[in-house]
């Protein structure tokens, strides 16, 4: 009898082992075309997935063009692949089978659902939009393009600088604005349409409109339910307005001042001993901004190098929930992922009511994120809304060369 046990325990474990196998053993490491599904259009993008050395989750990798974004750590579900986006309170969960994903991007608010799209991707497509040698068009979309957004339900508008290069088919750019940039865009042009597409786990973003004589009209989809009309004309000299005059200190105000906890409970203010005699950069930021991460990148290993020059950094983050049991977590993975070592505090929620109050010598905080540089004596000496990220090409190459030239003279000055 008990040799009988034995026997069924060892075939239901192999058993299991089988289950277990059919779809992790059988995941293909390398890129796959990813689709989400809205309003009867596919948002096309490419990840690569490779399983990790333990054997039992994967590295995954959404490509925007040039960039290679790292999700969080991936593992199996039973037969489900689950790629964690955990600072964008966003997750895939997709069922594997041979050469092909099938299941649900989704949104979360507080650990629940909030909404979704569907979700597939198959095995070694390695082109968004067209097939190699499918698009073809004369059209030549390169250049600067003066545009317009426009919320058809509340008519508001957001003016912003397409910046597009494109070789042969190909297209690659971002769009500008005062606010911050829509990041790496990657797609094509067929016939007398543009398509552009880009995920990075908090945005996903579906760009299409029609090409005309110097001029663009399409649409924008973006998220799970956003969409906007779009406008573009062909301007060698299209500009936006000085990012460094639309936030500002307040009349009759002269410093910034706080007192905000991090992560392990510590209060940090500017009048601590850390910061005085110093340049300070104040970053104000968001977990759950990918701008904001874009800018992290950068000012992470600039601080790191440029410390012991006498500069300090604090960023403030603003998220979503303004208790620390909920976003300190959130805090915290930002840190460890972009390795910062600066101070981070939880300032409040982003809201305007929140910024306000714990920002009130400012006129108003209108981008995440926003960077305030401070001199030696504790003044304001110039306020940076938005970020120009890589994906902007030169924009971005601007800013670093600007940025360093300000924080020499900060650093130099007596």
């Amino acid at each position: 009898m008990r040799a009988i046990i034995s026997g069924v325990s060892l075939l239901f474990l192999v058993f299991q082992i089988g289950c277990k196998s059919t779809s992790e053993a059988n995941l293909k490491n390398g890129i796959w075309r990813a689709t989400l599904s809205r309003d009867n259009q596919e948002l096309p993008f490419l990840l690569d997935i490779s399983k990790n050395p333990d054997g039992k989750t994967y590295n995954v990798y959404a490509l925007n063009g040039a960039e290679k974004l790292s999700m969080d750590t991936a593992y199996f579900e039973n037969d489900s692949l689950v790629i964690t986006m955990q600072l964008f309170d966003a997750k895939i969960v997709a069922k594997a089978e041979d050469e092909h994903l099938k299941g649900v991007y989704y949104r979360l608010a507080n650990g629940i659902v909030s909404g979704s799209l569907p979700f597939e991707a198959k095995f070694g497509e390695k082109y968004t939009f067209f097939k190699p040698g499918e698009a073809k068009s004369s059209k030549n979309v390169t250049g600067k393009w003066a545009t317009v957004f426009i919320n058809e339900e509340t008519g508001d508008s957001t003016q912003a600088l397409g910046v597009l290069n494109q070789t042969g088919t190909d297209v690659t750019g971002s769009f500008l604005t005062t606010t911050g940039d829509y990041r790496y865009l990657t797609g094509s042009v067929n016939g007398d349409s543009l398509f552009l597409s880009t995920f990075d786990g908090s945005n996903a973003k579906l760009f299409k409109a029609a090409i005309q004589d110097r001029k663009m009209v399409g649409s924008l989809k973006s998220g799970l339910k956003a969409s906007r009309t779009w406008t573009a004309t062909l301007d060698p000299n299209a500009k936006l307005p000085d990012a460094n005059s639309l936030t500002f200190i307040k009349p009759g105000a002269e410093r910034v001042d706080f007192k905000f906890a991090d992560v392990s409970g510590k209060e940090w203010s500017l009048k601590d001993p850390q910061f005085a005699g110093k340049p300070v950069i104040i970053q104000i930021m968001g977990s759950w901004c990918p701008n904001c991460m874009d800018e992290t990148n950068f000012l992470a290993p600039w601080y790191d190098k440029n410390k012991d020059r006498g500069v300090e950094i604090i960023g403030l983050s603003f998220e979503r929930s303004d208790k620390p049991e909920v976003s300190n977590p959130k805090i915290t993975k930002m840190i460890e992922r972009f390795k910062i070592n600066y101070p981070v505090v939880l300032a409040g929620t982003n809201t305007d009511e929140a910024t306000a109050k714990a920002l009130p010598m400012l006129n108003k905080v209108m981008s995440y994120p926003t960077t305030i540089f401070i001199d030696k004596k504790g003044k304001v000496r110039e306020i940076h809304t938005g970020f120009s990220g890589p994906g902007t090409g030169k924009y971005y190459d601007e800013f670093v060369n600007e940025f360093n030239t300000l924080m020499d003279k900060l650093i130099a000055e007596k």
